[in-house]
């Protein structure tokens, strides 16, 4: 596959919105307002996907992350670093086919799970958000690959990120949208780099001020020419 889309739907997620305008789970795509110098948010969740592909182990089954989380550090008011973990992943799986790294895979049972890459960013917002302009930001990130290829959940590249990441309230909604360039690694002999859109869109609801509904399309685009681990 050439596109890799993830669609995340929440119902009532417990935030308190107009409080805690910074909060981010459950969406991945990156708001472009920071937490606030001096203030630290610390944000977990449990995350499960069904019929996920590896296509570089070949693997393929149902996926539980747990936590799935997050820690965002203000460094001004304009500025934060964030780091993004998740603990332990387990897959249940459904599904083998021969890949890129299949030798290489000691995970021969009904179940696999391996921590997650580590994900360090800095985000910064460029321009406030005004009456009738969105607010913009830069986030800049890196994937440290923690998960072994031996497990079966990782790849063993290091990746980058960079995006533009826009934002605006109208009434009780807020729409934001993130567009960028991703970085990867061909996990084959690390020499070869493959260069992909990265994007996402999402909109967030207030029902209350304690409740919102919220929804996104989140995923990366790139060519016919992939390496293994960017479909």
């Amino acid at each position: 596959m050439n596109r890799y889309w993830r669609i995340a739907i929440a119902v009532l997620v417990v935030a308190a919105p107009m409080e805690s305008a910074a909060q981010q789970r459950p969406l991945v795509t990156e708001d472009p307002e920071t937490v606030g110098s001096g203030q630290v948010l610390v944000e977990a969740g449990l995350d499960y996907s069904r019929d996920v592909r590896f296509p570089v182990s070949g693997l393929e089954g149902h996926l539980t992350r747990l936590p799935a989380a997050g820690i965002s550090v203000g460094i001004s008011p304009i500025a934060e670093l964030q780091l993004d973990w998740g603990l332990w992943s387990r897959l249940a799986v459904q599904e083998r086919r021969q890949a890129l790294l299949t030798d290489r895979v000691a995970a021969d049972g009904a179940t696999t799970s391996s921590v997650e890459d580590l994900v360090l960013a800095t985000k910064i917002r460029l321009v406030p958000e005004g009456q009738s302009m969105p607010a913009l930001g830069l986030r800049l990130a890196t994937a440290l690959p923690l998960a072994p290829v031996e497990d079966g959940l990782g790849v063993g590249t290091t990746d980058f990120y960079t995006s533009l990441l826009m934002a605006k309230t109208v009434q009780s909604v807020r729409v934001v949208g993130n567009l960028g360039l991703g970085v990867l690694g061909d996990p084959s002999d690390g020499t070869r780099r493959n260069h992909l859109f990265v994007y996402g869109v999402s909109f967030a609801r207030a029902l209350t001020n304690a409740t919102e509904i919220v929804g996104e399309v989140n995923g990366r685009a790139g060519g016919d020419e992939l390496v293994p681990g960017a479909e």
